[in-house]
């Protein structure tokens, strides 16, 4: 059976007369969490939104196996991509009625949920590990539980394609490692093709299966973690000097940053 692909050609875009993105081309597959780090101002949260079609770009298509996703509406993008953006808003629902919105791209006008929706709310509470938080309100959770139901909601979708905007972005530790844990458990569990965007090189570089480095809206290496995280790279992308080694524990690369290679 041929892996599940999505296919970025040539994207470019801009804001006025701000390249934001310029001809950016890659491919990912399901079940592999692609990492995509950078600067500030490097164009990772302009990618990601013009993949889910919230941004049309300029040039360029994105292609999801023999798909090309500008045909779609945005109830058909629903259905094929989940997103955890960096920032939502809570209002006081329910986490069960919270991860049901996630069902909307499938509920025609005027119709009411299914018992199917309600056994797939189940299922993701259940695969995210917050099946006992059901009738709590999203209003009285922690920030690493509401990150969990954010994911499930998406998953709520039953999309083929994750988007991440620093998920990990306010939490702690050990709620970090935890939503990364999951994330790497979904992308394998239901074949997702997961791309994440990450400003924490050390936590991208242990569980992304491939990073892809983004400078001044153009790629600047692209491949396994070993190829891209680099002395060299990081230096000439971030303006840092680092020490790279590799964990006798995760196997995973760390990045010590030393000084600034400006000084």
């Amino acid at each position: 059976m041929l892996e599940m692909k999505l296919k970025i050609k040539n994207i470019s875009f801009s804001y006025d007369s701000i390249e934001a993105l310029k001809r950016v081309s890659f491919e990912t597959e399901e079940g592999r969490i692609l990492g995509i780090v950078g600067p500030n101002g490097s164009g990772k949260t302009t990618l990601l939104k013009c993949i889910n079609k919230v941004l049309k770009p300029e040039e360029g298509v994105v292609f999801l196996d023999d798909i090309n996703l500008a045909i779609l509406n945005q109830k058909e993008i629903a259905q094929k991509i989940g997103v955890v953006p960096q920032l939502s808003f809570r209002l006081p629902f329910t986490v069960f009625d919270t991860v049901l919105m996630g069902r909307f791209p499938y509920i025609k006008r005027l119709s009411r949920e299914k018992k199917e929706d309600f056994d797939i709310v189940d299922e993701c509470l259940n695969l995210c590990g917050i099946s006992h938080l059901a009738e709590r309100l999203i209003t009285e959770i922690s920030g690493g539980e509401y990150q969990k139901v954010i994911i499930a909601r998406a998953l709520a979708q039953r999309p083929e394609v994750f988007l991440l905007d620093e998920p990990t972005l306010h939490l702690d530790i050990n709620h970090q490692i935890e939503l990364l844990e999951l994330l790497k458990f979904l992308a394998q569990k239901k074949n997702l093709i997961v791309i994440m965007v990450s400003h924490d090189l050390n936590l991208s570089a242990r569980y992304s299966d491939k990073i892809l480095i983004l400078k001044e809206g153009k790629i600047y290496q692209a491949g396994l973690p070993e190829e891209v995280i680099t002395h060299q790279c990081i230096k000439e992308v971030y303006g840092i000097e680092t020490e790279i080694i590799r964990s006798q524990i995760t196997n995973s690369l760390n990045i010590i940053p030393v000084s600034s290679a400006k000084r």
